[in-house]
């Protein structure tokens, strides 16, 4: 219900090498190091007047990622034979193989690469970033995003099967001291008179709570719509709780974080064109010292999956096993993945 490329057609499959955002952490003092010395009050300090510091909210995120923490908790399907060959050129270019064996569908490979730009804006973030992969078949696959400003971000997304075009998307992202607003432009087409444009609004209210709202407006040939979403979410101190509400019906999602090795979430979604609802519970299991991930879910559509993911350090090799039943359809597959580099 945000995306532009989710309303047209399945989601391209996720580009090797990307990088999860980076979680603030307290900062701690190393041995051998001192505080610097503290400012003398300010009159204002000494009168007990309130800072602008203390009075600023904290900036929301963007509006798709409400719900990206308790989604992260949940297995990824997964069917045949994976196999992910990561070569890095230097250090800011990247690419990689991919070879799938399918019993249910075509086996395919895939080549990718990824560029990460010299615009360091923090840590762990570089600008532009440029990413692609591309199979045996022509399809494509390819997003570039840009910092064009401390506050503004761009993004461009592109895909096409067999040398057509299918789907592309544009949009520019705005990021103020407690708000953040986007617009997204998706497979405009001036001599038709067709289009997609998506307006996403997330303001913080408090330090805990943010709310904003989703306007969906497509046209094309004798059809013409718009879908109005509203969005809230709360973030305790080791828990998150989200709620959308719209037209195309809800999505509750609530994530845990039990501690450093267990994460619990837990869905719920009702869609009032399909008139169908689903519960789903998923949990991740991290266990550093065993260089080891565990994820499992169970749904009400009686699915139950689960992925596990070793590494074998110090190789640089990742074996990854999944298997997923669906009870009700007595349907059962299993996938298993290597990943070099």
């Amino acid at each position: 219900m945000g995306s532009v490329l989710a309303a047209t057609s399945p989601n391209p499959p996720p580009a090797a090498g990307g990088s999860s955002p980076v979680r603030p952490s307290l900062v701690s003092v190393p041995p051998g190091f001192t505080m610097p010395p503290v400012s003398p009050l300010s009159p204002s300090s000494a009168t007990g007047a309130p800072s602008e510091t203390e009075n600023t909210l904290p900036n929301p995120g963007s509006f798709e990622e409400c719900h990206r923490k308790c989604k992260e908790v949940f297995p990824v399907q997964m069917e045949g034979v994976r196999l992910v060959v990561n070569k890095g050129l230097s250090s800011r270019f990247q690419v990689n193989h991919t070879i799938a064996l399918s019993t249910l569908g075509d086996s395919s490979y895939r080549f990718g690469s990824t560029y990460v730009g010299s615009k360091q804006t923090g840590p762990a973030e570089s600008f532009p970033i440029m990413m692609g992969d591309m199979d045996n078949s022509g399809s494509l696959n390819a997003q570039a995003i840009h910092q064009l400003t401390d506050r503004i971000r761009s993004k461009v997304v592109l895909q096409t099967q067999q040398h057509k075009f299918v789907n592309w998307q544009s949009d520019a992202e705005y990021r103020g001291g407690d708000f953040t607003a986007t617009v997204t432009l998706g497979n405009p087409d001036i001599l038709v008179g067709s289009g997609i444009v998506v307006a996403h609004y997330l303001q913080s209210i408090t330090p805990t709570l943010a709310l904003g709202g989703e306007l969906v407006y497509h046209r094309r040939p004798g059809e013409e719509g718009t879908v109005i979403s509203l969005v809230g979410r709360y973030t305790g101190t080791n828990y998150t709780a989200t709620l959308t509400l719209g037209q195309a019906g809800a999505h509750a999602s609530y994530y845990h974080k039990a501690n450093e090795q267990l994460q619990v979430g837990v869905e719920f979604e009702a869609s009032t064109r399909m008139r169908e609802t689903s519960t789903s519970f998923g949990y991740q299991l991290d266990l550093p010292k065993a260089n080891l991930v565990f994820k499992g879910s169970v749904d009400s559509n009686w699915m139950v999956g689960a992925t596990l993911e070793k590494k074998l350090i110090p190789l640089p090799l990742s074996l990854t096993l999944g298997a997923f039943l669906n009870q009700r359809k007595n349907k059962f597959q299993c996938g298993f993945g290597i990943t070099i580099g």
